[in-house]
C-alpha cells in the first residue's frame, strides 16, 4: 500500500516510479506482460484510473506498450556497447551515463581449460588466474563473467581494486601496459542455473553470450573472458560502411550487367 504524506508526489507517479524500477531492475521479462490494472489496482491499493495514468506516462517514456484488448507489455530499455573501440564494460558504460559496479565472486589459480589455452597461447594444463565477477547497472545485475589470465598478469588484479575500476584501467593507468586489440565472438546461451541465481532471470532465458580475447600492442594475449549478458537488457552496437576498392570495382557492382547474345 502506498501511505500519503504531505507535499508527496501523486499516486500515479508513485506508482510509476515503482514500476519503473521494478522493470530497470528486470522484475518483469522483456516482451513479456505487465500485471494487470486490477492486480497492480490491489497491490498499491489505488483506483484503476491511478493505475492507467502511471501506466500511460511509462507508455510516454518507451518502457511498455499496450496492446488492445490484451493489456500492457514490457519494453525494458537495452543498454548499447559500441563494437568500433576497445574499452573496459565500466568505462563504456560511465560514458553513457550508467554507474556500473562490479562484485568478485572467484578469484583463485587454476590449470587453464583446455579451449582456453590456445587462445592465450599457453601450453595445456599451464596455471592461469581465473576470475568470476558480477557486473551490475544502477545497482541491477547485468553480466555474469569468467576471465582468465596469465598469472603475472592476474597479479596485478587483487579483488579490492576491481571492485570499483576497470580491469583495463587498471593495466594500463597503474602498469603502464599498452592494449592493442580484441578479437569478440557473439553468440546466444540459455541461462543456466548459475547464470540465473546471478542475474535475477530465469533458468532457459536467452542470453547474449560474449568470447573476447585481449591482447597487448606488442601482440601478446593477456585475457580472455566468457561474459553472459542479460538477453532483455543489452545490446552491442556496430557501424558498418560499404567498402569499394576501385572505381572498376565500384562501377561494376552498381551497374547491372547484360548478358550479349551470340552473333
Amino acid at each position: 500500500m502506498l501511505a500519503v504524506a504531505h507535499n508527496s508526489p501523486p499516486l500515479y507517479a508513485r506508482v510509476r516510479d515503482s514500476l519503473r524500477a521494478e522493470i530497470h531492475a528486470g522484475r518483469y521479462v522483456d516482451g513479456g506482460p505487465m500485471p494487470s490494472e486490477a492486480v497492480l489496482g490491489q497491490r498499491f491499493n489505488v483506483s484503476r484510473i491511478t493505475v492507467r495514468q502511471a501506466l500511460s506516462d511509462l507508455q510516454s517514456e518507451g518502457l511498455i506498450y499496450k496492446v488492445n484488448g490484451k493489456g500492457s507489455y514490457v519494453d525494458a530499455p537495452k543498454v548499447q556497447q559500441s563494437l568500433q573501440r576497445l574499452e573496459g564494460f565500466g568505462e563504456a558504460m560511465s560514458r553513457l551515463g550508467f554507474e556500473s559496479t562490479n562484485r568478485v565472486i572467484r578469484k583463485r589459480t587454476v590449470p587453464v581449460p583446455a579451449a582456453v589455452a590456445p587462445r592465450l597461447a599457453l601450453p595445456p594444463g599451464k596455471p592461469v588466474t581465473e576470475l568470476v565477477w558480477l557486473r551490475a547497472l544502477d545497482g541491477a545485475p547485468f553480466c555474469y563473467e569468467i576471465s582468465y589470465l596469465p598469472l603475472d598478469i592476474g597479479a596485478l588484479l587483487p579483488a579490492a581494486k576491481l571492485a570499483n575500476r576497470d580491469m583495463f584501467a587498471i593495466l594500463e593507468q597503474d602498469h603502464g601496459f599498452r592494449l592493442g586489440n580484441a578479437e569478440v565472438s557473439i553468440g546466444a546461451v540459455l541461462a543456466n542455473r548459475t547464470h540465473a541465481r546471478h542475474l535475477r532471470t530465469r533458468i532457459d532465458q536467452p542470453c547474449l553470450r560474449i568470447e573476447r580475447l585481449t591482447r597487448l600492442q606488442s601482440n601478446r594475449p593477456i585475457n580472455f573472458d566468457y561474459l553472459t549478458f542479460r538477453g532483455d537488457a543489452f545490446q552491442y552496437r556496430l557501424t558498418i560502411e560499404r567498402q569499394y576498392v576501385g572505381l572498376n570495382e565500384s562501377t561494376q557492382a552498381s551497374t547491372p550487367r547484360v548478358a550479349r547474345r551470340a552473333a
